[in-house]
């Protein structure tokens, strides 16, 4: 396989894992039963792919170009621990083709060197997990005779999948939810993607069912980690650091808590996740270790804006997470435009299930009409997060408005407040209904922005000057400081002193270095149970914005 081949089999693999994300999803109970692997492996494996379209024209990339690329997508995209698990099977492929494309000997190789991989991130592995179906690939890989691509490839999916089968038996906690383990199967879609690519059939694979919410339950209290009680999913990127380094850093984690793994893409992209009950002390632990950046807080708790048929019982719902399952057919014929400044803002919309309207420039008044009639529902919900004033939003809802299309504009100030509004959308509930609890969410998310003052000004606590930190609620700006870091503290501290359980930071292109790392450290320390989810917002103008619920 060529670099053209190995796309296909990404794109192969995106199509099987997004047909199989429900009943992968449904199987996750290990190590924390939030059922969000199979999303998760598919966020990831869309990082890959996107990452290899951002180098250009495929017919001009080598076979280790692509899989170099994809590793390091999918390392600076990773979404959860199997999502990082998943981006060192790519680092395998890509270190083994790094001379010549894949063939039935490089296979061999990339899923050993994998497995090899895989175990060197993992502060404590656990057997009967992906880990374990990896090294079977790996072992029916390098056991099969045959000189073939597609033969070699078969034996490989082939183990995977009788190992996957053997998961309950190894590991108590899946025995107990009668399951098997949610990212071995999602290992298995990726080689049957292979199979299917190379030779032509699609392996027939036995029907693994979900456990029942009693059965989850027992689960939960038979979880087999290291950690009491992991209150926090922390996640987030490193660069400027070093095999040693990153080796302490594993060692720290696997003291803050359990699930920990730390890897890399090969070249300078470092990635860590941890489960942990001072997500703080987890991020900190970051900051000595490198530049951090991409910072990810998701709590455990039970999403308190869970619709009821998400609160089955033993069910965890992070309602923090904007990577969540797109839209798929639903009662209704409602579609979702959000406009969005920044390409990583941008993503988060789209991978929530929006449709987006890109408003890094000034977005007028006819381009969001022209973006409403585009969309083919009958029922359009539009998050204009702040693009434009009241009046223009009026004119627009009016005018978009007619015999074949209902159209509802949300009261969504910032791009904070349209997360918020997204995050307890249901088609399930009539439009109106659906469009206020949306609002209402909207509504009770207090926000925030930092900026640099471009010139000096007079504000209403005071005259900044250029270069000023400037900590605006709202459209008002409240704090004034010639640091801009401090001020980002202090109007945290404002913001969260009427309380708050939950914060997003948004951060801009020009964000500097470190101050994710530091605003969520500091909401850490001085505001103990607050969540706090950290995305990379990339619009211009805002440093940061911030949402508190």
């Amino acid at each position: 396989m060529d670099g053209t081949a190995l796309l296909r089999w990404g794109r192969a693999c995106l199509d099987g894992l997004a047909n199989r994300r429900e009943e992968i999803n449904a199987l996750n109970v290990f190590p924390i039963p939030d059922a969000d692997t199979g999303t998760n492996l598919l966020a990831t494996m869309r990082a890959a792919m996107d990452a290899v379209a951002a180098r250009g024209p495929v017919d001009a990339l080598t076979t280790h170009d692509v899989a170099a690329a994809m590793a390091r997508g999918a390392t600076i995209g990773a979404r959860g621990n199997s999502g990082i698990i998943l981006s060192q099977v790519l680092r395998g492929i890509a270190e083994a083709v790094r001379h010549e494309p894949l063939t039935a000997t490089t296979l061999r190789d990339a899923l050993n060197r994998a497995s090899v991989l895989v175990r060197e991130a993992l502060s404590e592995p656990i057997e009967g997990t992906i880990l374990t179906v990896l090294d079977c690939a790996a072992a029916s890989a390098t056991a099969c005779p045959d000189t073939s691509l597609a033969d070699v490839a078969l034996a490989a999916a082939d183990g995977a999948a009788k190992a996957l089968g053997d998961t309950p038996s190894q590991l108590g906690v899946l025995r107990a939810a009668g399951v098997v383990d949610a990212g071995a199967r999602g290992l298995v879609v990726l080689l049957d993607s292979l199979v299917a690519l190379t030779l032509g059939e699609i392996p027939i694979r036995p029907e693994y069912h979900p456990p029942d919410p009693v059965a989850v339950r027992s689960a939960e209290g038979n979880a087999e980690t290291g950690s009491a009680e992991p209150q926090y999913e922390v996640m987030y990127l490193l660069a400027d650091t070093d095999q040693d380094r990153m080796a302490r850093l594993r060692t720290r984690l696997a003291e803050l808590g359990d699930s920990v793994v730390v890897v890399g893409d090969g070249d300078r992209s470092w990635s860590a996740h941890v489960h942990c009950a001072d997500a703080g002390a987890a991020v900190e632990a970051g900051l000595t270790a490198g530049k951090l950046s991409g910072i990810r807080i998701e709590s455990f708790a039970p999403a308190k804006h869970a619709t009821p048929h998400d609160m089955t019982p033993g069910h965890l719902v992070t309602h923090t997470t904007m990577d969540s399952e797109k839209e798929t057919d639903g009662p209704a014929d409602r579609g979702i435009l959000a406009v969005a400044a920044g390409d990583g803002a941008a993503e988060l919309f789209e991978d929530a299930g929006a449709v987006v309207l890109a408003g890094d420039g000034v977005v007028t008044a006819a381009a969001l009409l022209a973006a409403i009639r585009a969309m083919p529902n009958r029922e359009v919900l539009v998050l204009p997060n702040g693009a434009l004033p009241a009046h223009d939003l009026v004119a627009v809802g009016v005018a978009a408005r007619d015999a074949h299309r209902d159209v509802l504009l949300l009261p969504s100030a910032s791009m904070v407040q349209g997360f918020a509004a997204l995050a307890v959308h249901d088609r399930g509930r009539i439009a109106v209904d659906d469009a206020f609890a949306m609002s209402e969410a909207a509504a009770t998310t207090r926000w925030g922005s930092l900026r640099a003052a471009p010139e000096r000004a007079l504000t209403m606590v005071g005259t900044c000057e250029a270069g000023d930190g400037l900590g605006l609620v709202g459209h008002d700006v409240v704090v004034i400081d010639h640091d801009v870091r401090a001020a980002g503290l202090t109007l945290l501290d404002r913001m969260l002193a009427f309380g708050g359980e939950l914060v997003t930071l948004l951060m801009g292109a020009a964000a500097p270095d470190g101050l994710a790392g530091e605003l969520a450290a500091h909401i850490g320390e001085s505001f103990p149970g607050v969540e706090v989810t950290v995305y990379s917002g990339g619009q211009h103008g805002d440093l940061v914005q911030i949402g508190v619920e």
